[in-house]
């Protein structure tokens, strides 16, 4: 079993633009998804559920873009 993991990274908008791009190739051709976070590669299964979560507290807003799979 992986051991636990909670983490967020920030990145530019040039590399987010960059992961969402090679997100949405890998979801167009039905091919699996590769990403490095923080040192560890994650291979996010064709199988995966999508989401997009809209959150709001006080004078904050936030946007999620979410992918769950079990394994």
């Amino acid at each position: 079993m992986k051991e636990e993991r909670d983490i967020e990274k920030s990145y530019s908008t040039s590399e987010f633009v960059a992961k969402l791009r090679r997100l949405a190739d890998a979801l167009e051709s039905g091919d699996k998804f590769e990403i490095q976070i923080a040192g560890e590669r994650i291979y996010v299964p064709v199988r995966a559920v999508y989401n997009i979560e809209h959150e709001r507290e006080g004078n904050e807003e936030e946007i999620e873009f979410q992918i769950k799979w079990k394994n």
